[in-house]
């Protein structure tokens, strides 16, 4: 039987971010139908990812449905993977950066009304951890290339600096006057909101239920899913935020 696929989610007090990720992983559910997925958030909502791993029975691949690597994909999903010991676990990856997201953020800033030429401020939740920030910019490179070159800046909502309104200034100050904002959120919620009322013209949605991010979790599955069944040499190579445990 196949792992089960338990989806990470944050968890935020706004109601939208629940029946957004909801309706996300009944696209993953769509896509293969019979793979058992399950739902855990870190805080905030239920259920808590501690009681959906009591509830697992075999194996189980934590998808984090976070956007970059922090304390959560770095401590906190290991820590709650290794206190799950009647599961075998791994930790996949974050989502990001891909070129997957790329795609759906480019689709998103296309819905709100972004125009060929227009910088965009790429507006992230924001962290401490600077393998998180590296990880925004990286996706805000890949961005700018698929937005034909055009000017693109990672700013965040808290914990990291730019602010979205200091990268809006930012570009004006180097001639950009026309500045739409990517909602580099997988849900909506506080951070997500506050971030587009700053943009100065078009402000895309968050992720969402976006196509190209539930085949992204399904990617993620599967790369941390081959290796609870990979030979023990190959195991010990696995990536650093996989764990596994008897």
């Amino acid at each position: 039987m196949q792992p089960t696929l338990v989806a990470v989610a944050h968890g935020s007090r706004d109601p939208r971010a629940l029946h957004t990720v909801e309706a996300l992983l009944e696209r993953v559910r769509e896509l293969r139908p019979r793979l058992r997925v399950r739902l855990g958030h870190i805080e905030l909502n239920h259920p808590l990812l501690e009681h959906t791993l009591d509830r697992a029975t075999g194996a189980a691949v934590l998808v984090p449905l976070l956007l970059g690597r922090g304390t959560h994909v770095k401590r906190d999903l290991p820590a709650a993977a290794a206190r799950a010991g009647h599961l075998r676990t791994r930790v996949a990856a974050p989502l990001g950066p891909h070129p997957l997201l790329v795609e759906a953020l480019y689709e998103r800033l296309v819905e709100a009304g972004w125009t060929a030429g227009s910088a965009v401020v790429l507006a992230a939740a924001g962290s401490r951890d600077p393998d998180s920030a590296a990880d925004t910019r990286a996706t805000a490179a890949l961005l700018s290339q698929r937005l034909d070159g055009v000017p693109v800046i990672a700013a965040y909502a808290s914990a990291a600096a730019p602010t979205v309104p200091d990268a809006v200034r930012a570009l004006a100050a180097r001639g950009c006057h026309r500045v739409a904002v990517a909602s580099y959120f997988a849900a909506p919620g506080r951070f997500a909101s506050a971030s587009a009322a700053a943009a100065p013209g078009p402000a895309a949605a968050p992720l969402g239920a976006h196509p190209a991010l539930a085949r992204l979790v399904l990617q993620r599955y599967d790369e941390a899913r081959a290796t609870l069944t990979a030979p023990a040499t190959r195991a010990r190579q696995a990536h650093p935020l996989e764990l596994a445990t008897a």
